[in-house]
């Protein structure tokens, strides 16, 4: 079975597993931190945003069950790609939007399809979502990992505002 590796910064890496975790060809989920200059951060580190890192989520894919391309596409719908300081509710450099690629294909592939976002009309701001090299990514804490699993209801109440995000950019999703 082949198996790839896609990484994306959207906001509270909390909300960002869902979407993704039940898709065929998804392997797993995990969320973690990625992109700064501190080893092994703890959550508290990243909170204090002075170690470099964003919040992100791994996925390990099978990319003949669902392709990279396809993740990617996925990711525009649930992060806005238009607000470079945070996530809906939350804000600062840890919760800004990111593709981070493992490969000169996956580069080639968020570029074109950053590219055509922006072209597409559907935002009236730019797309600001960087695509940057992979760096170390360091698993979060385990009471992080599958929270929309441990607690449904603040996971609801949490993914409100990207639900309404979704409703109004890409039609009820």
């Amino acid at each position: 079975m082949a198996q790839d590796t896609a990484i994306f910064a959207g906001g509270c890496f909390w909300c960002m597993v869902e979407p993704f975790d039940s898709l065929p060809g998804i392997e797993k989920v995990r969320s973690g931190y990625t992109g700064g200059h501190v080893a092994n951060p703890t959550y508290e580190e990243v909170c204090s945003h002075t170690t470099g890192h964003t919040e992100a989520v791994k996925i390990w894919f099978d990319p003949d069950k669902f392709s990279y391309k396809d993740l990617v596409e996925l990711y525009w719908q649930v992060a806005d790609p238009t607000d470079a300081m945070g996530q809906f509710a939350d804000r600062g450099d840890s919760y800004r939007p990111v593709i981070f690629v493992n490969s000169p294909e996956q580069r080639q592939v968020a570029e074109a399809s950053k590219k055509a976002l922006n072209e597409s009309g559907r935002f009236d701001q730019p797309i600001v979502t960087s695509i940057e090299d992979a760096k170390p990514f360091y698993e979060a804490e385990e009471y992080h990992q599958d929270f929309y699993k441990k607690d449904p209801l603040r996971e609801a109440a949490m993914m409100a505002p990207r639900h309404q995000y979704q409703e109004k950019y890409w039609g009820d999703k």
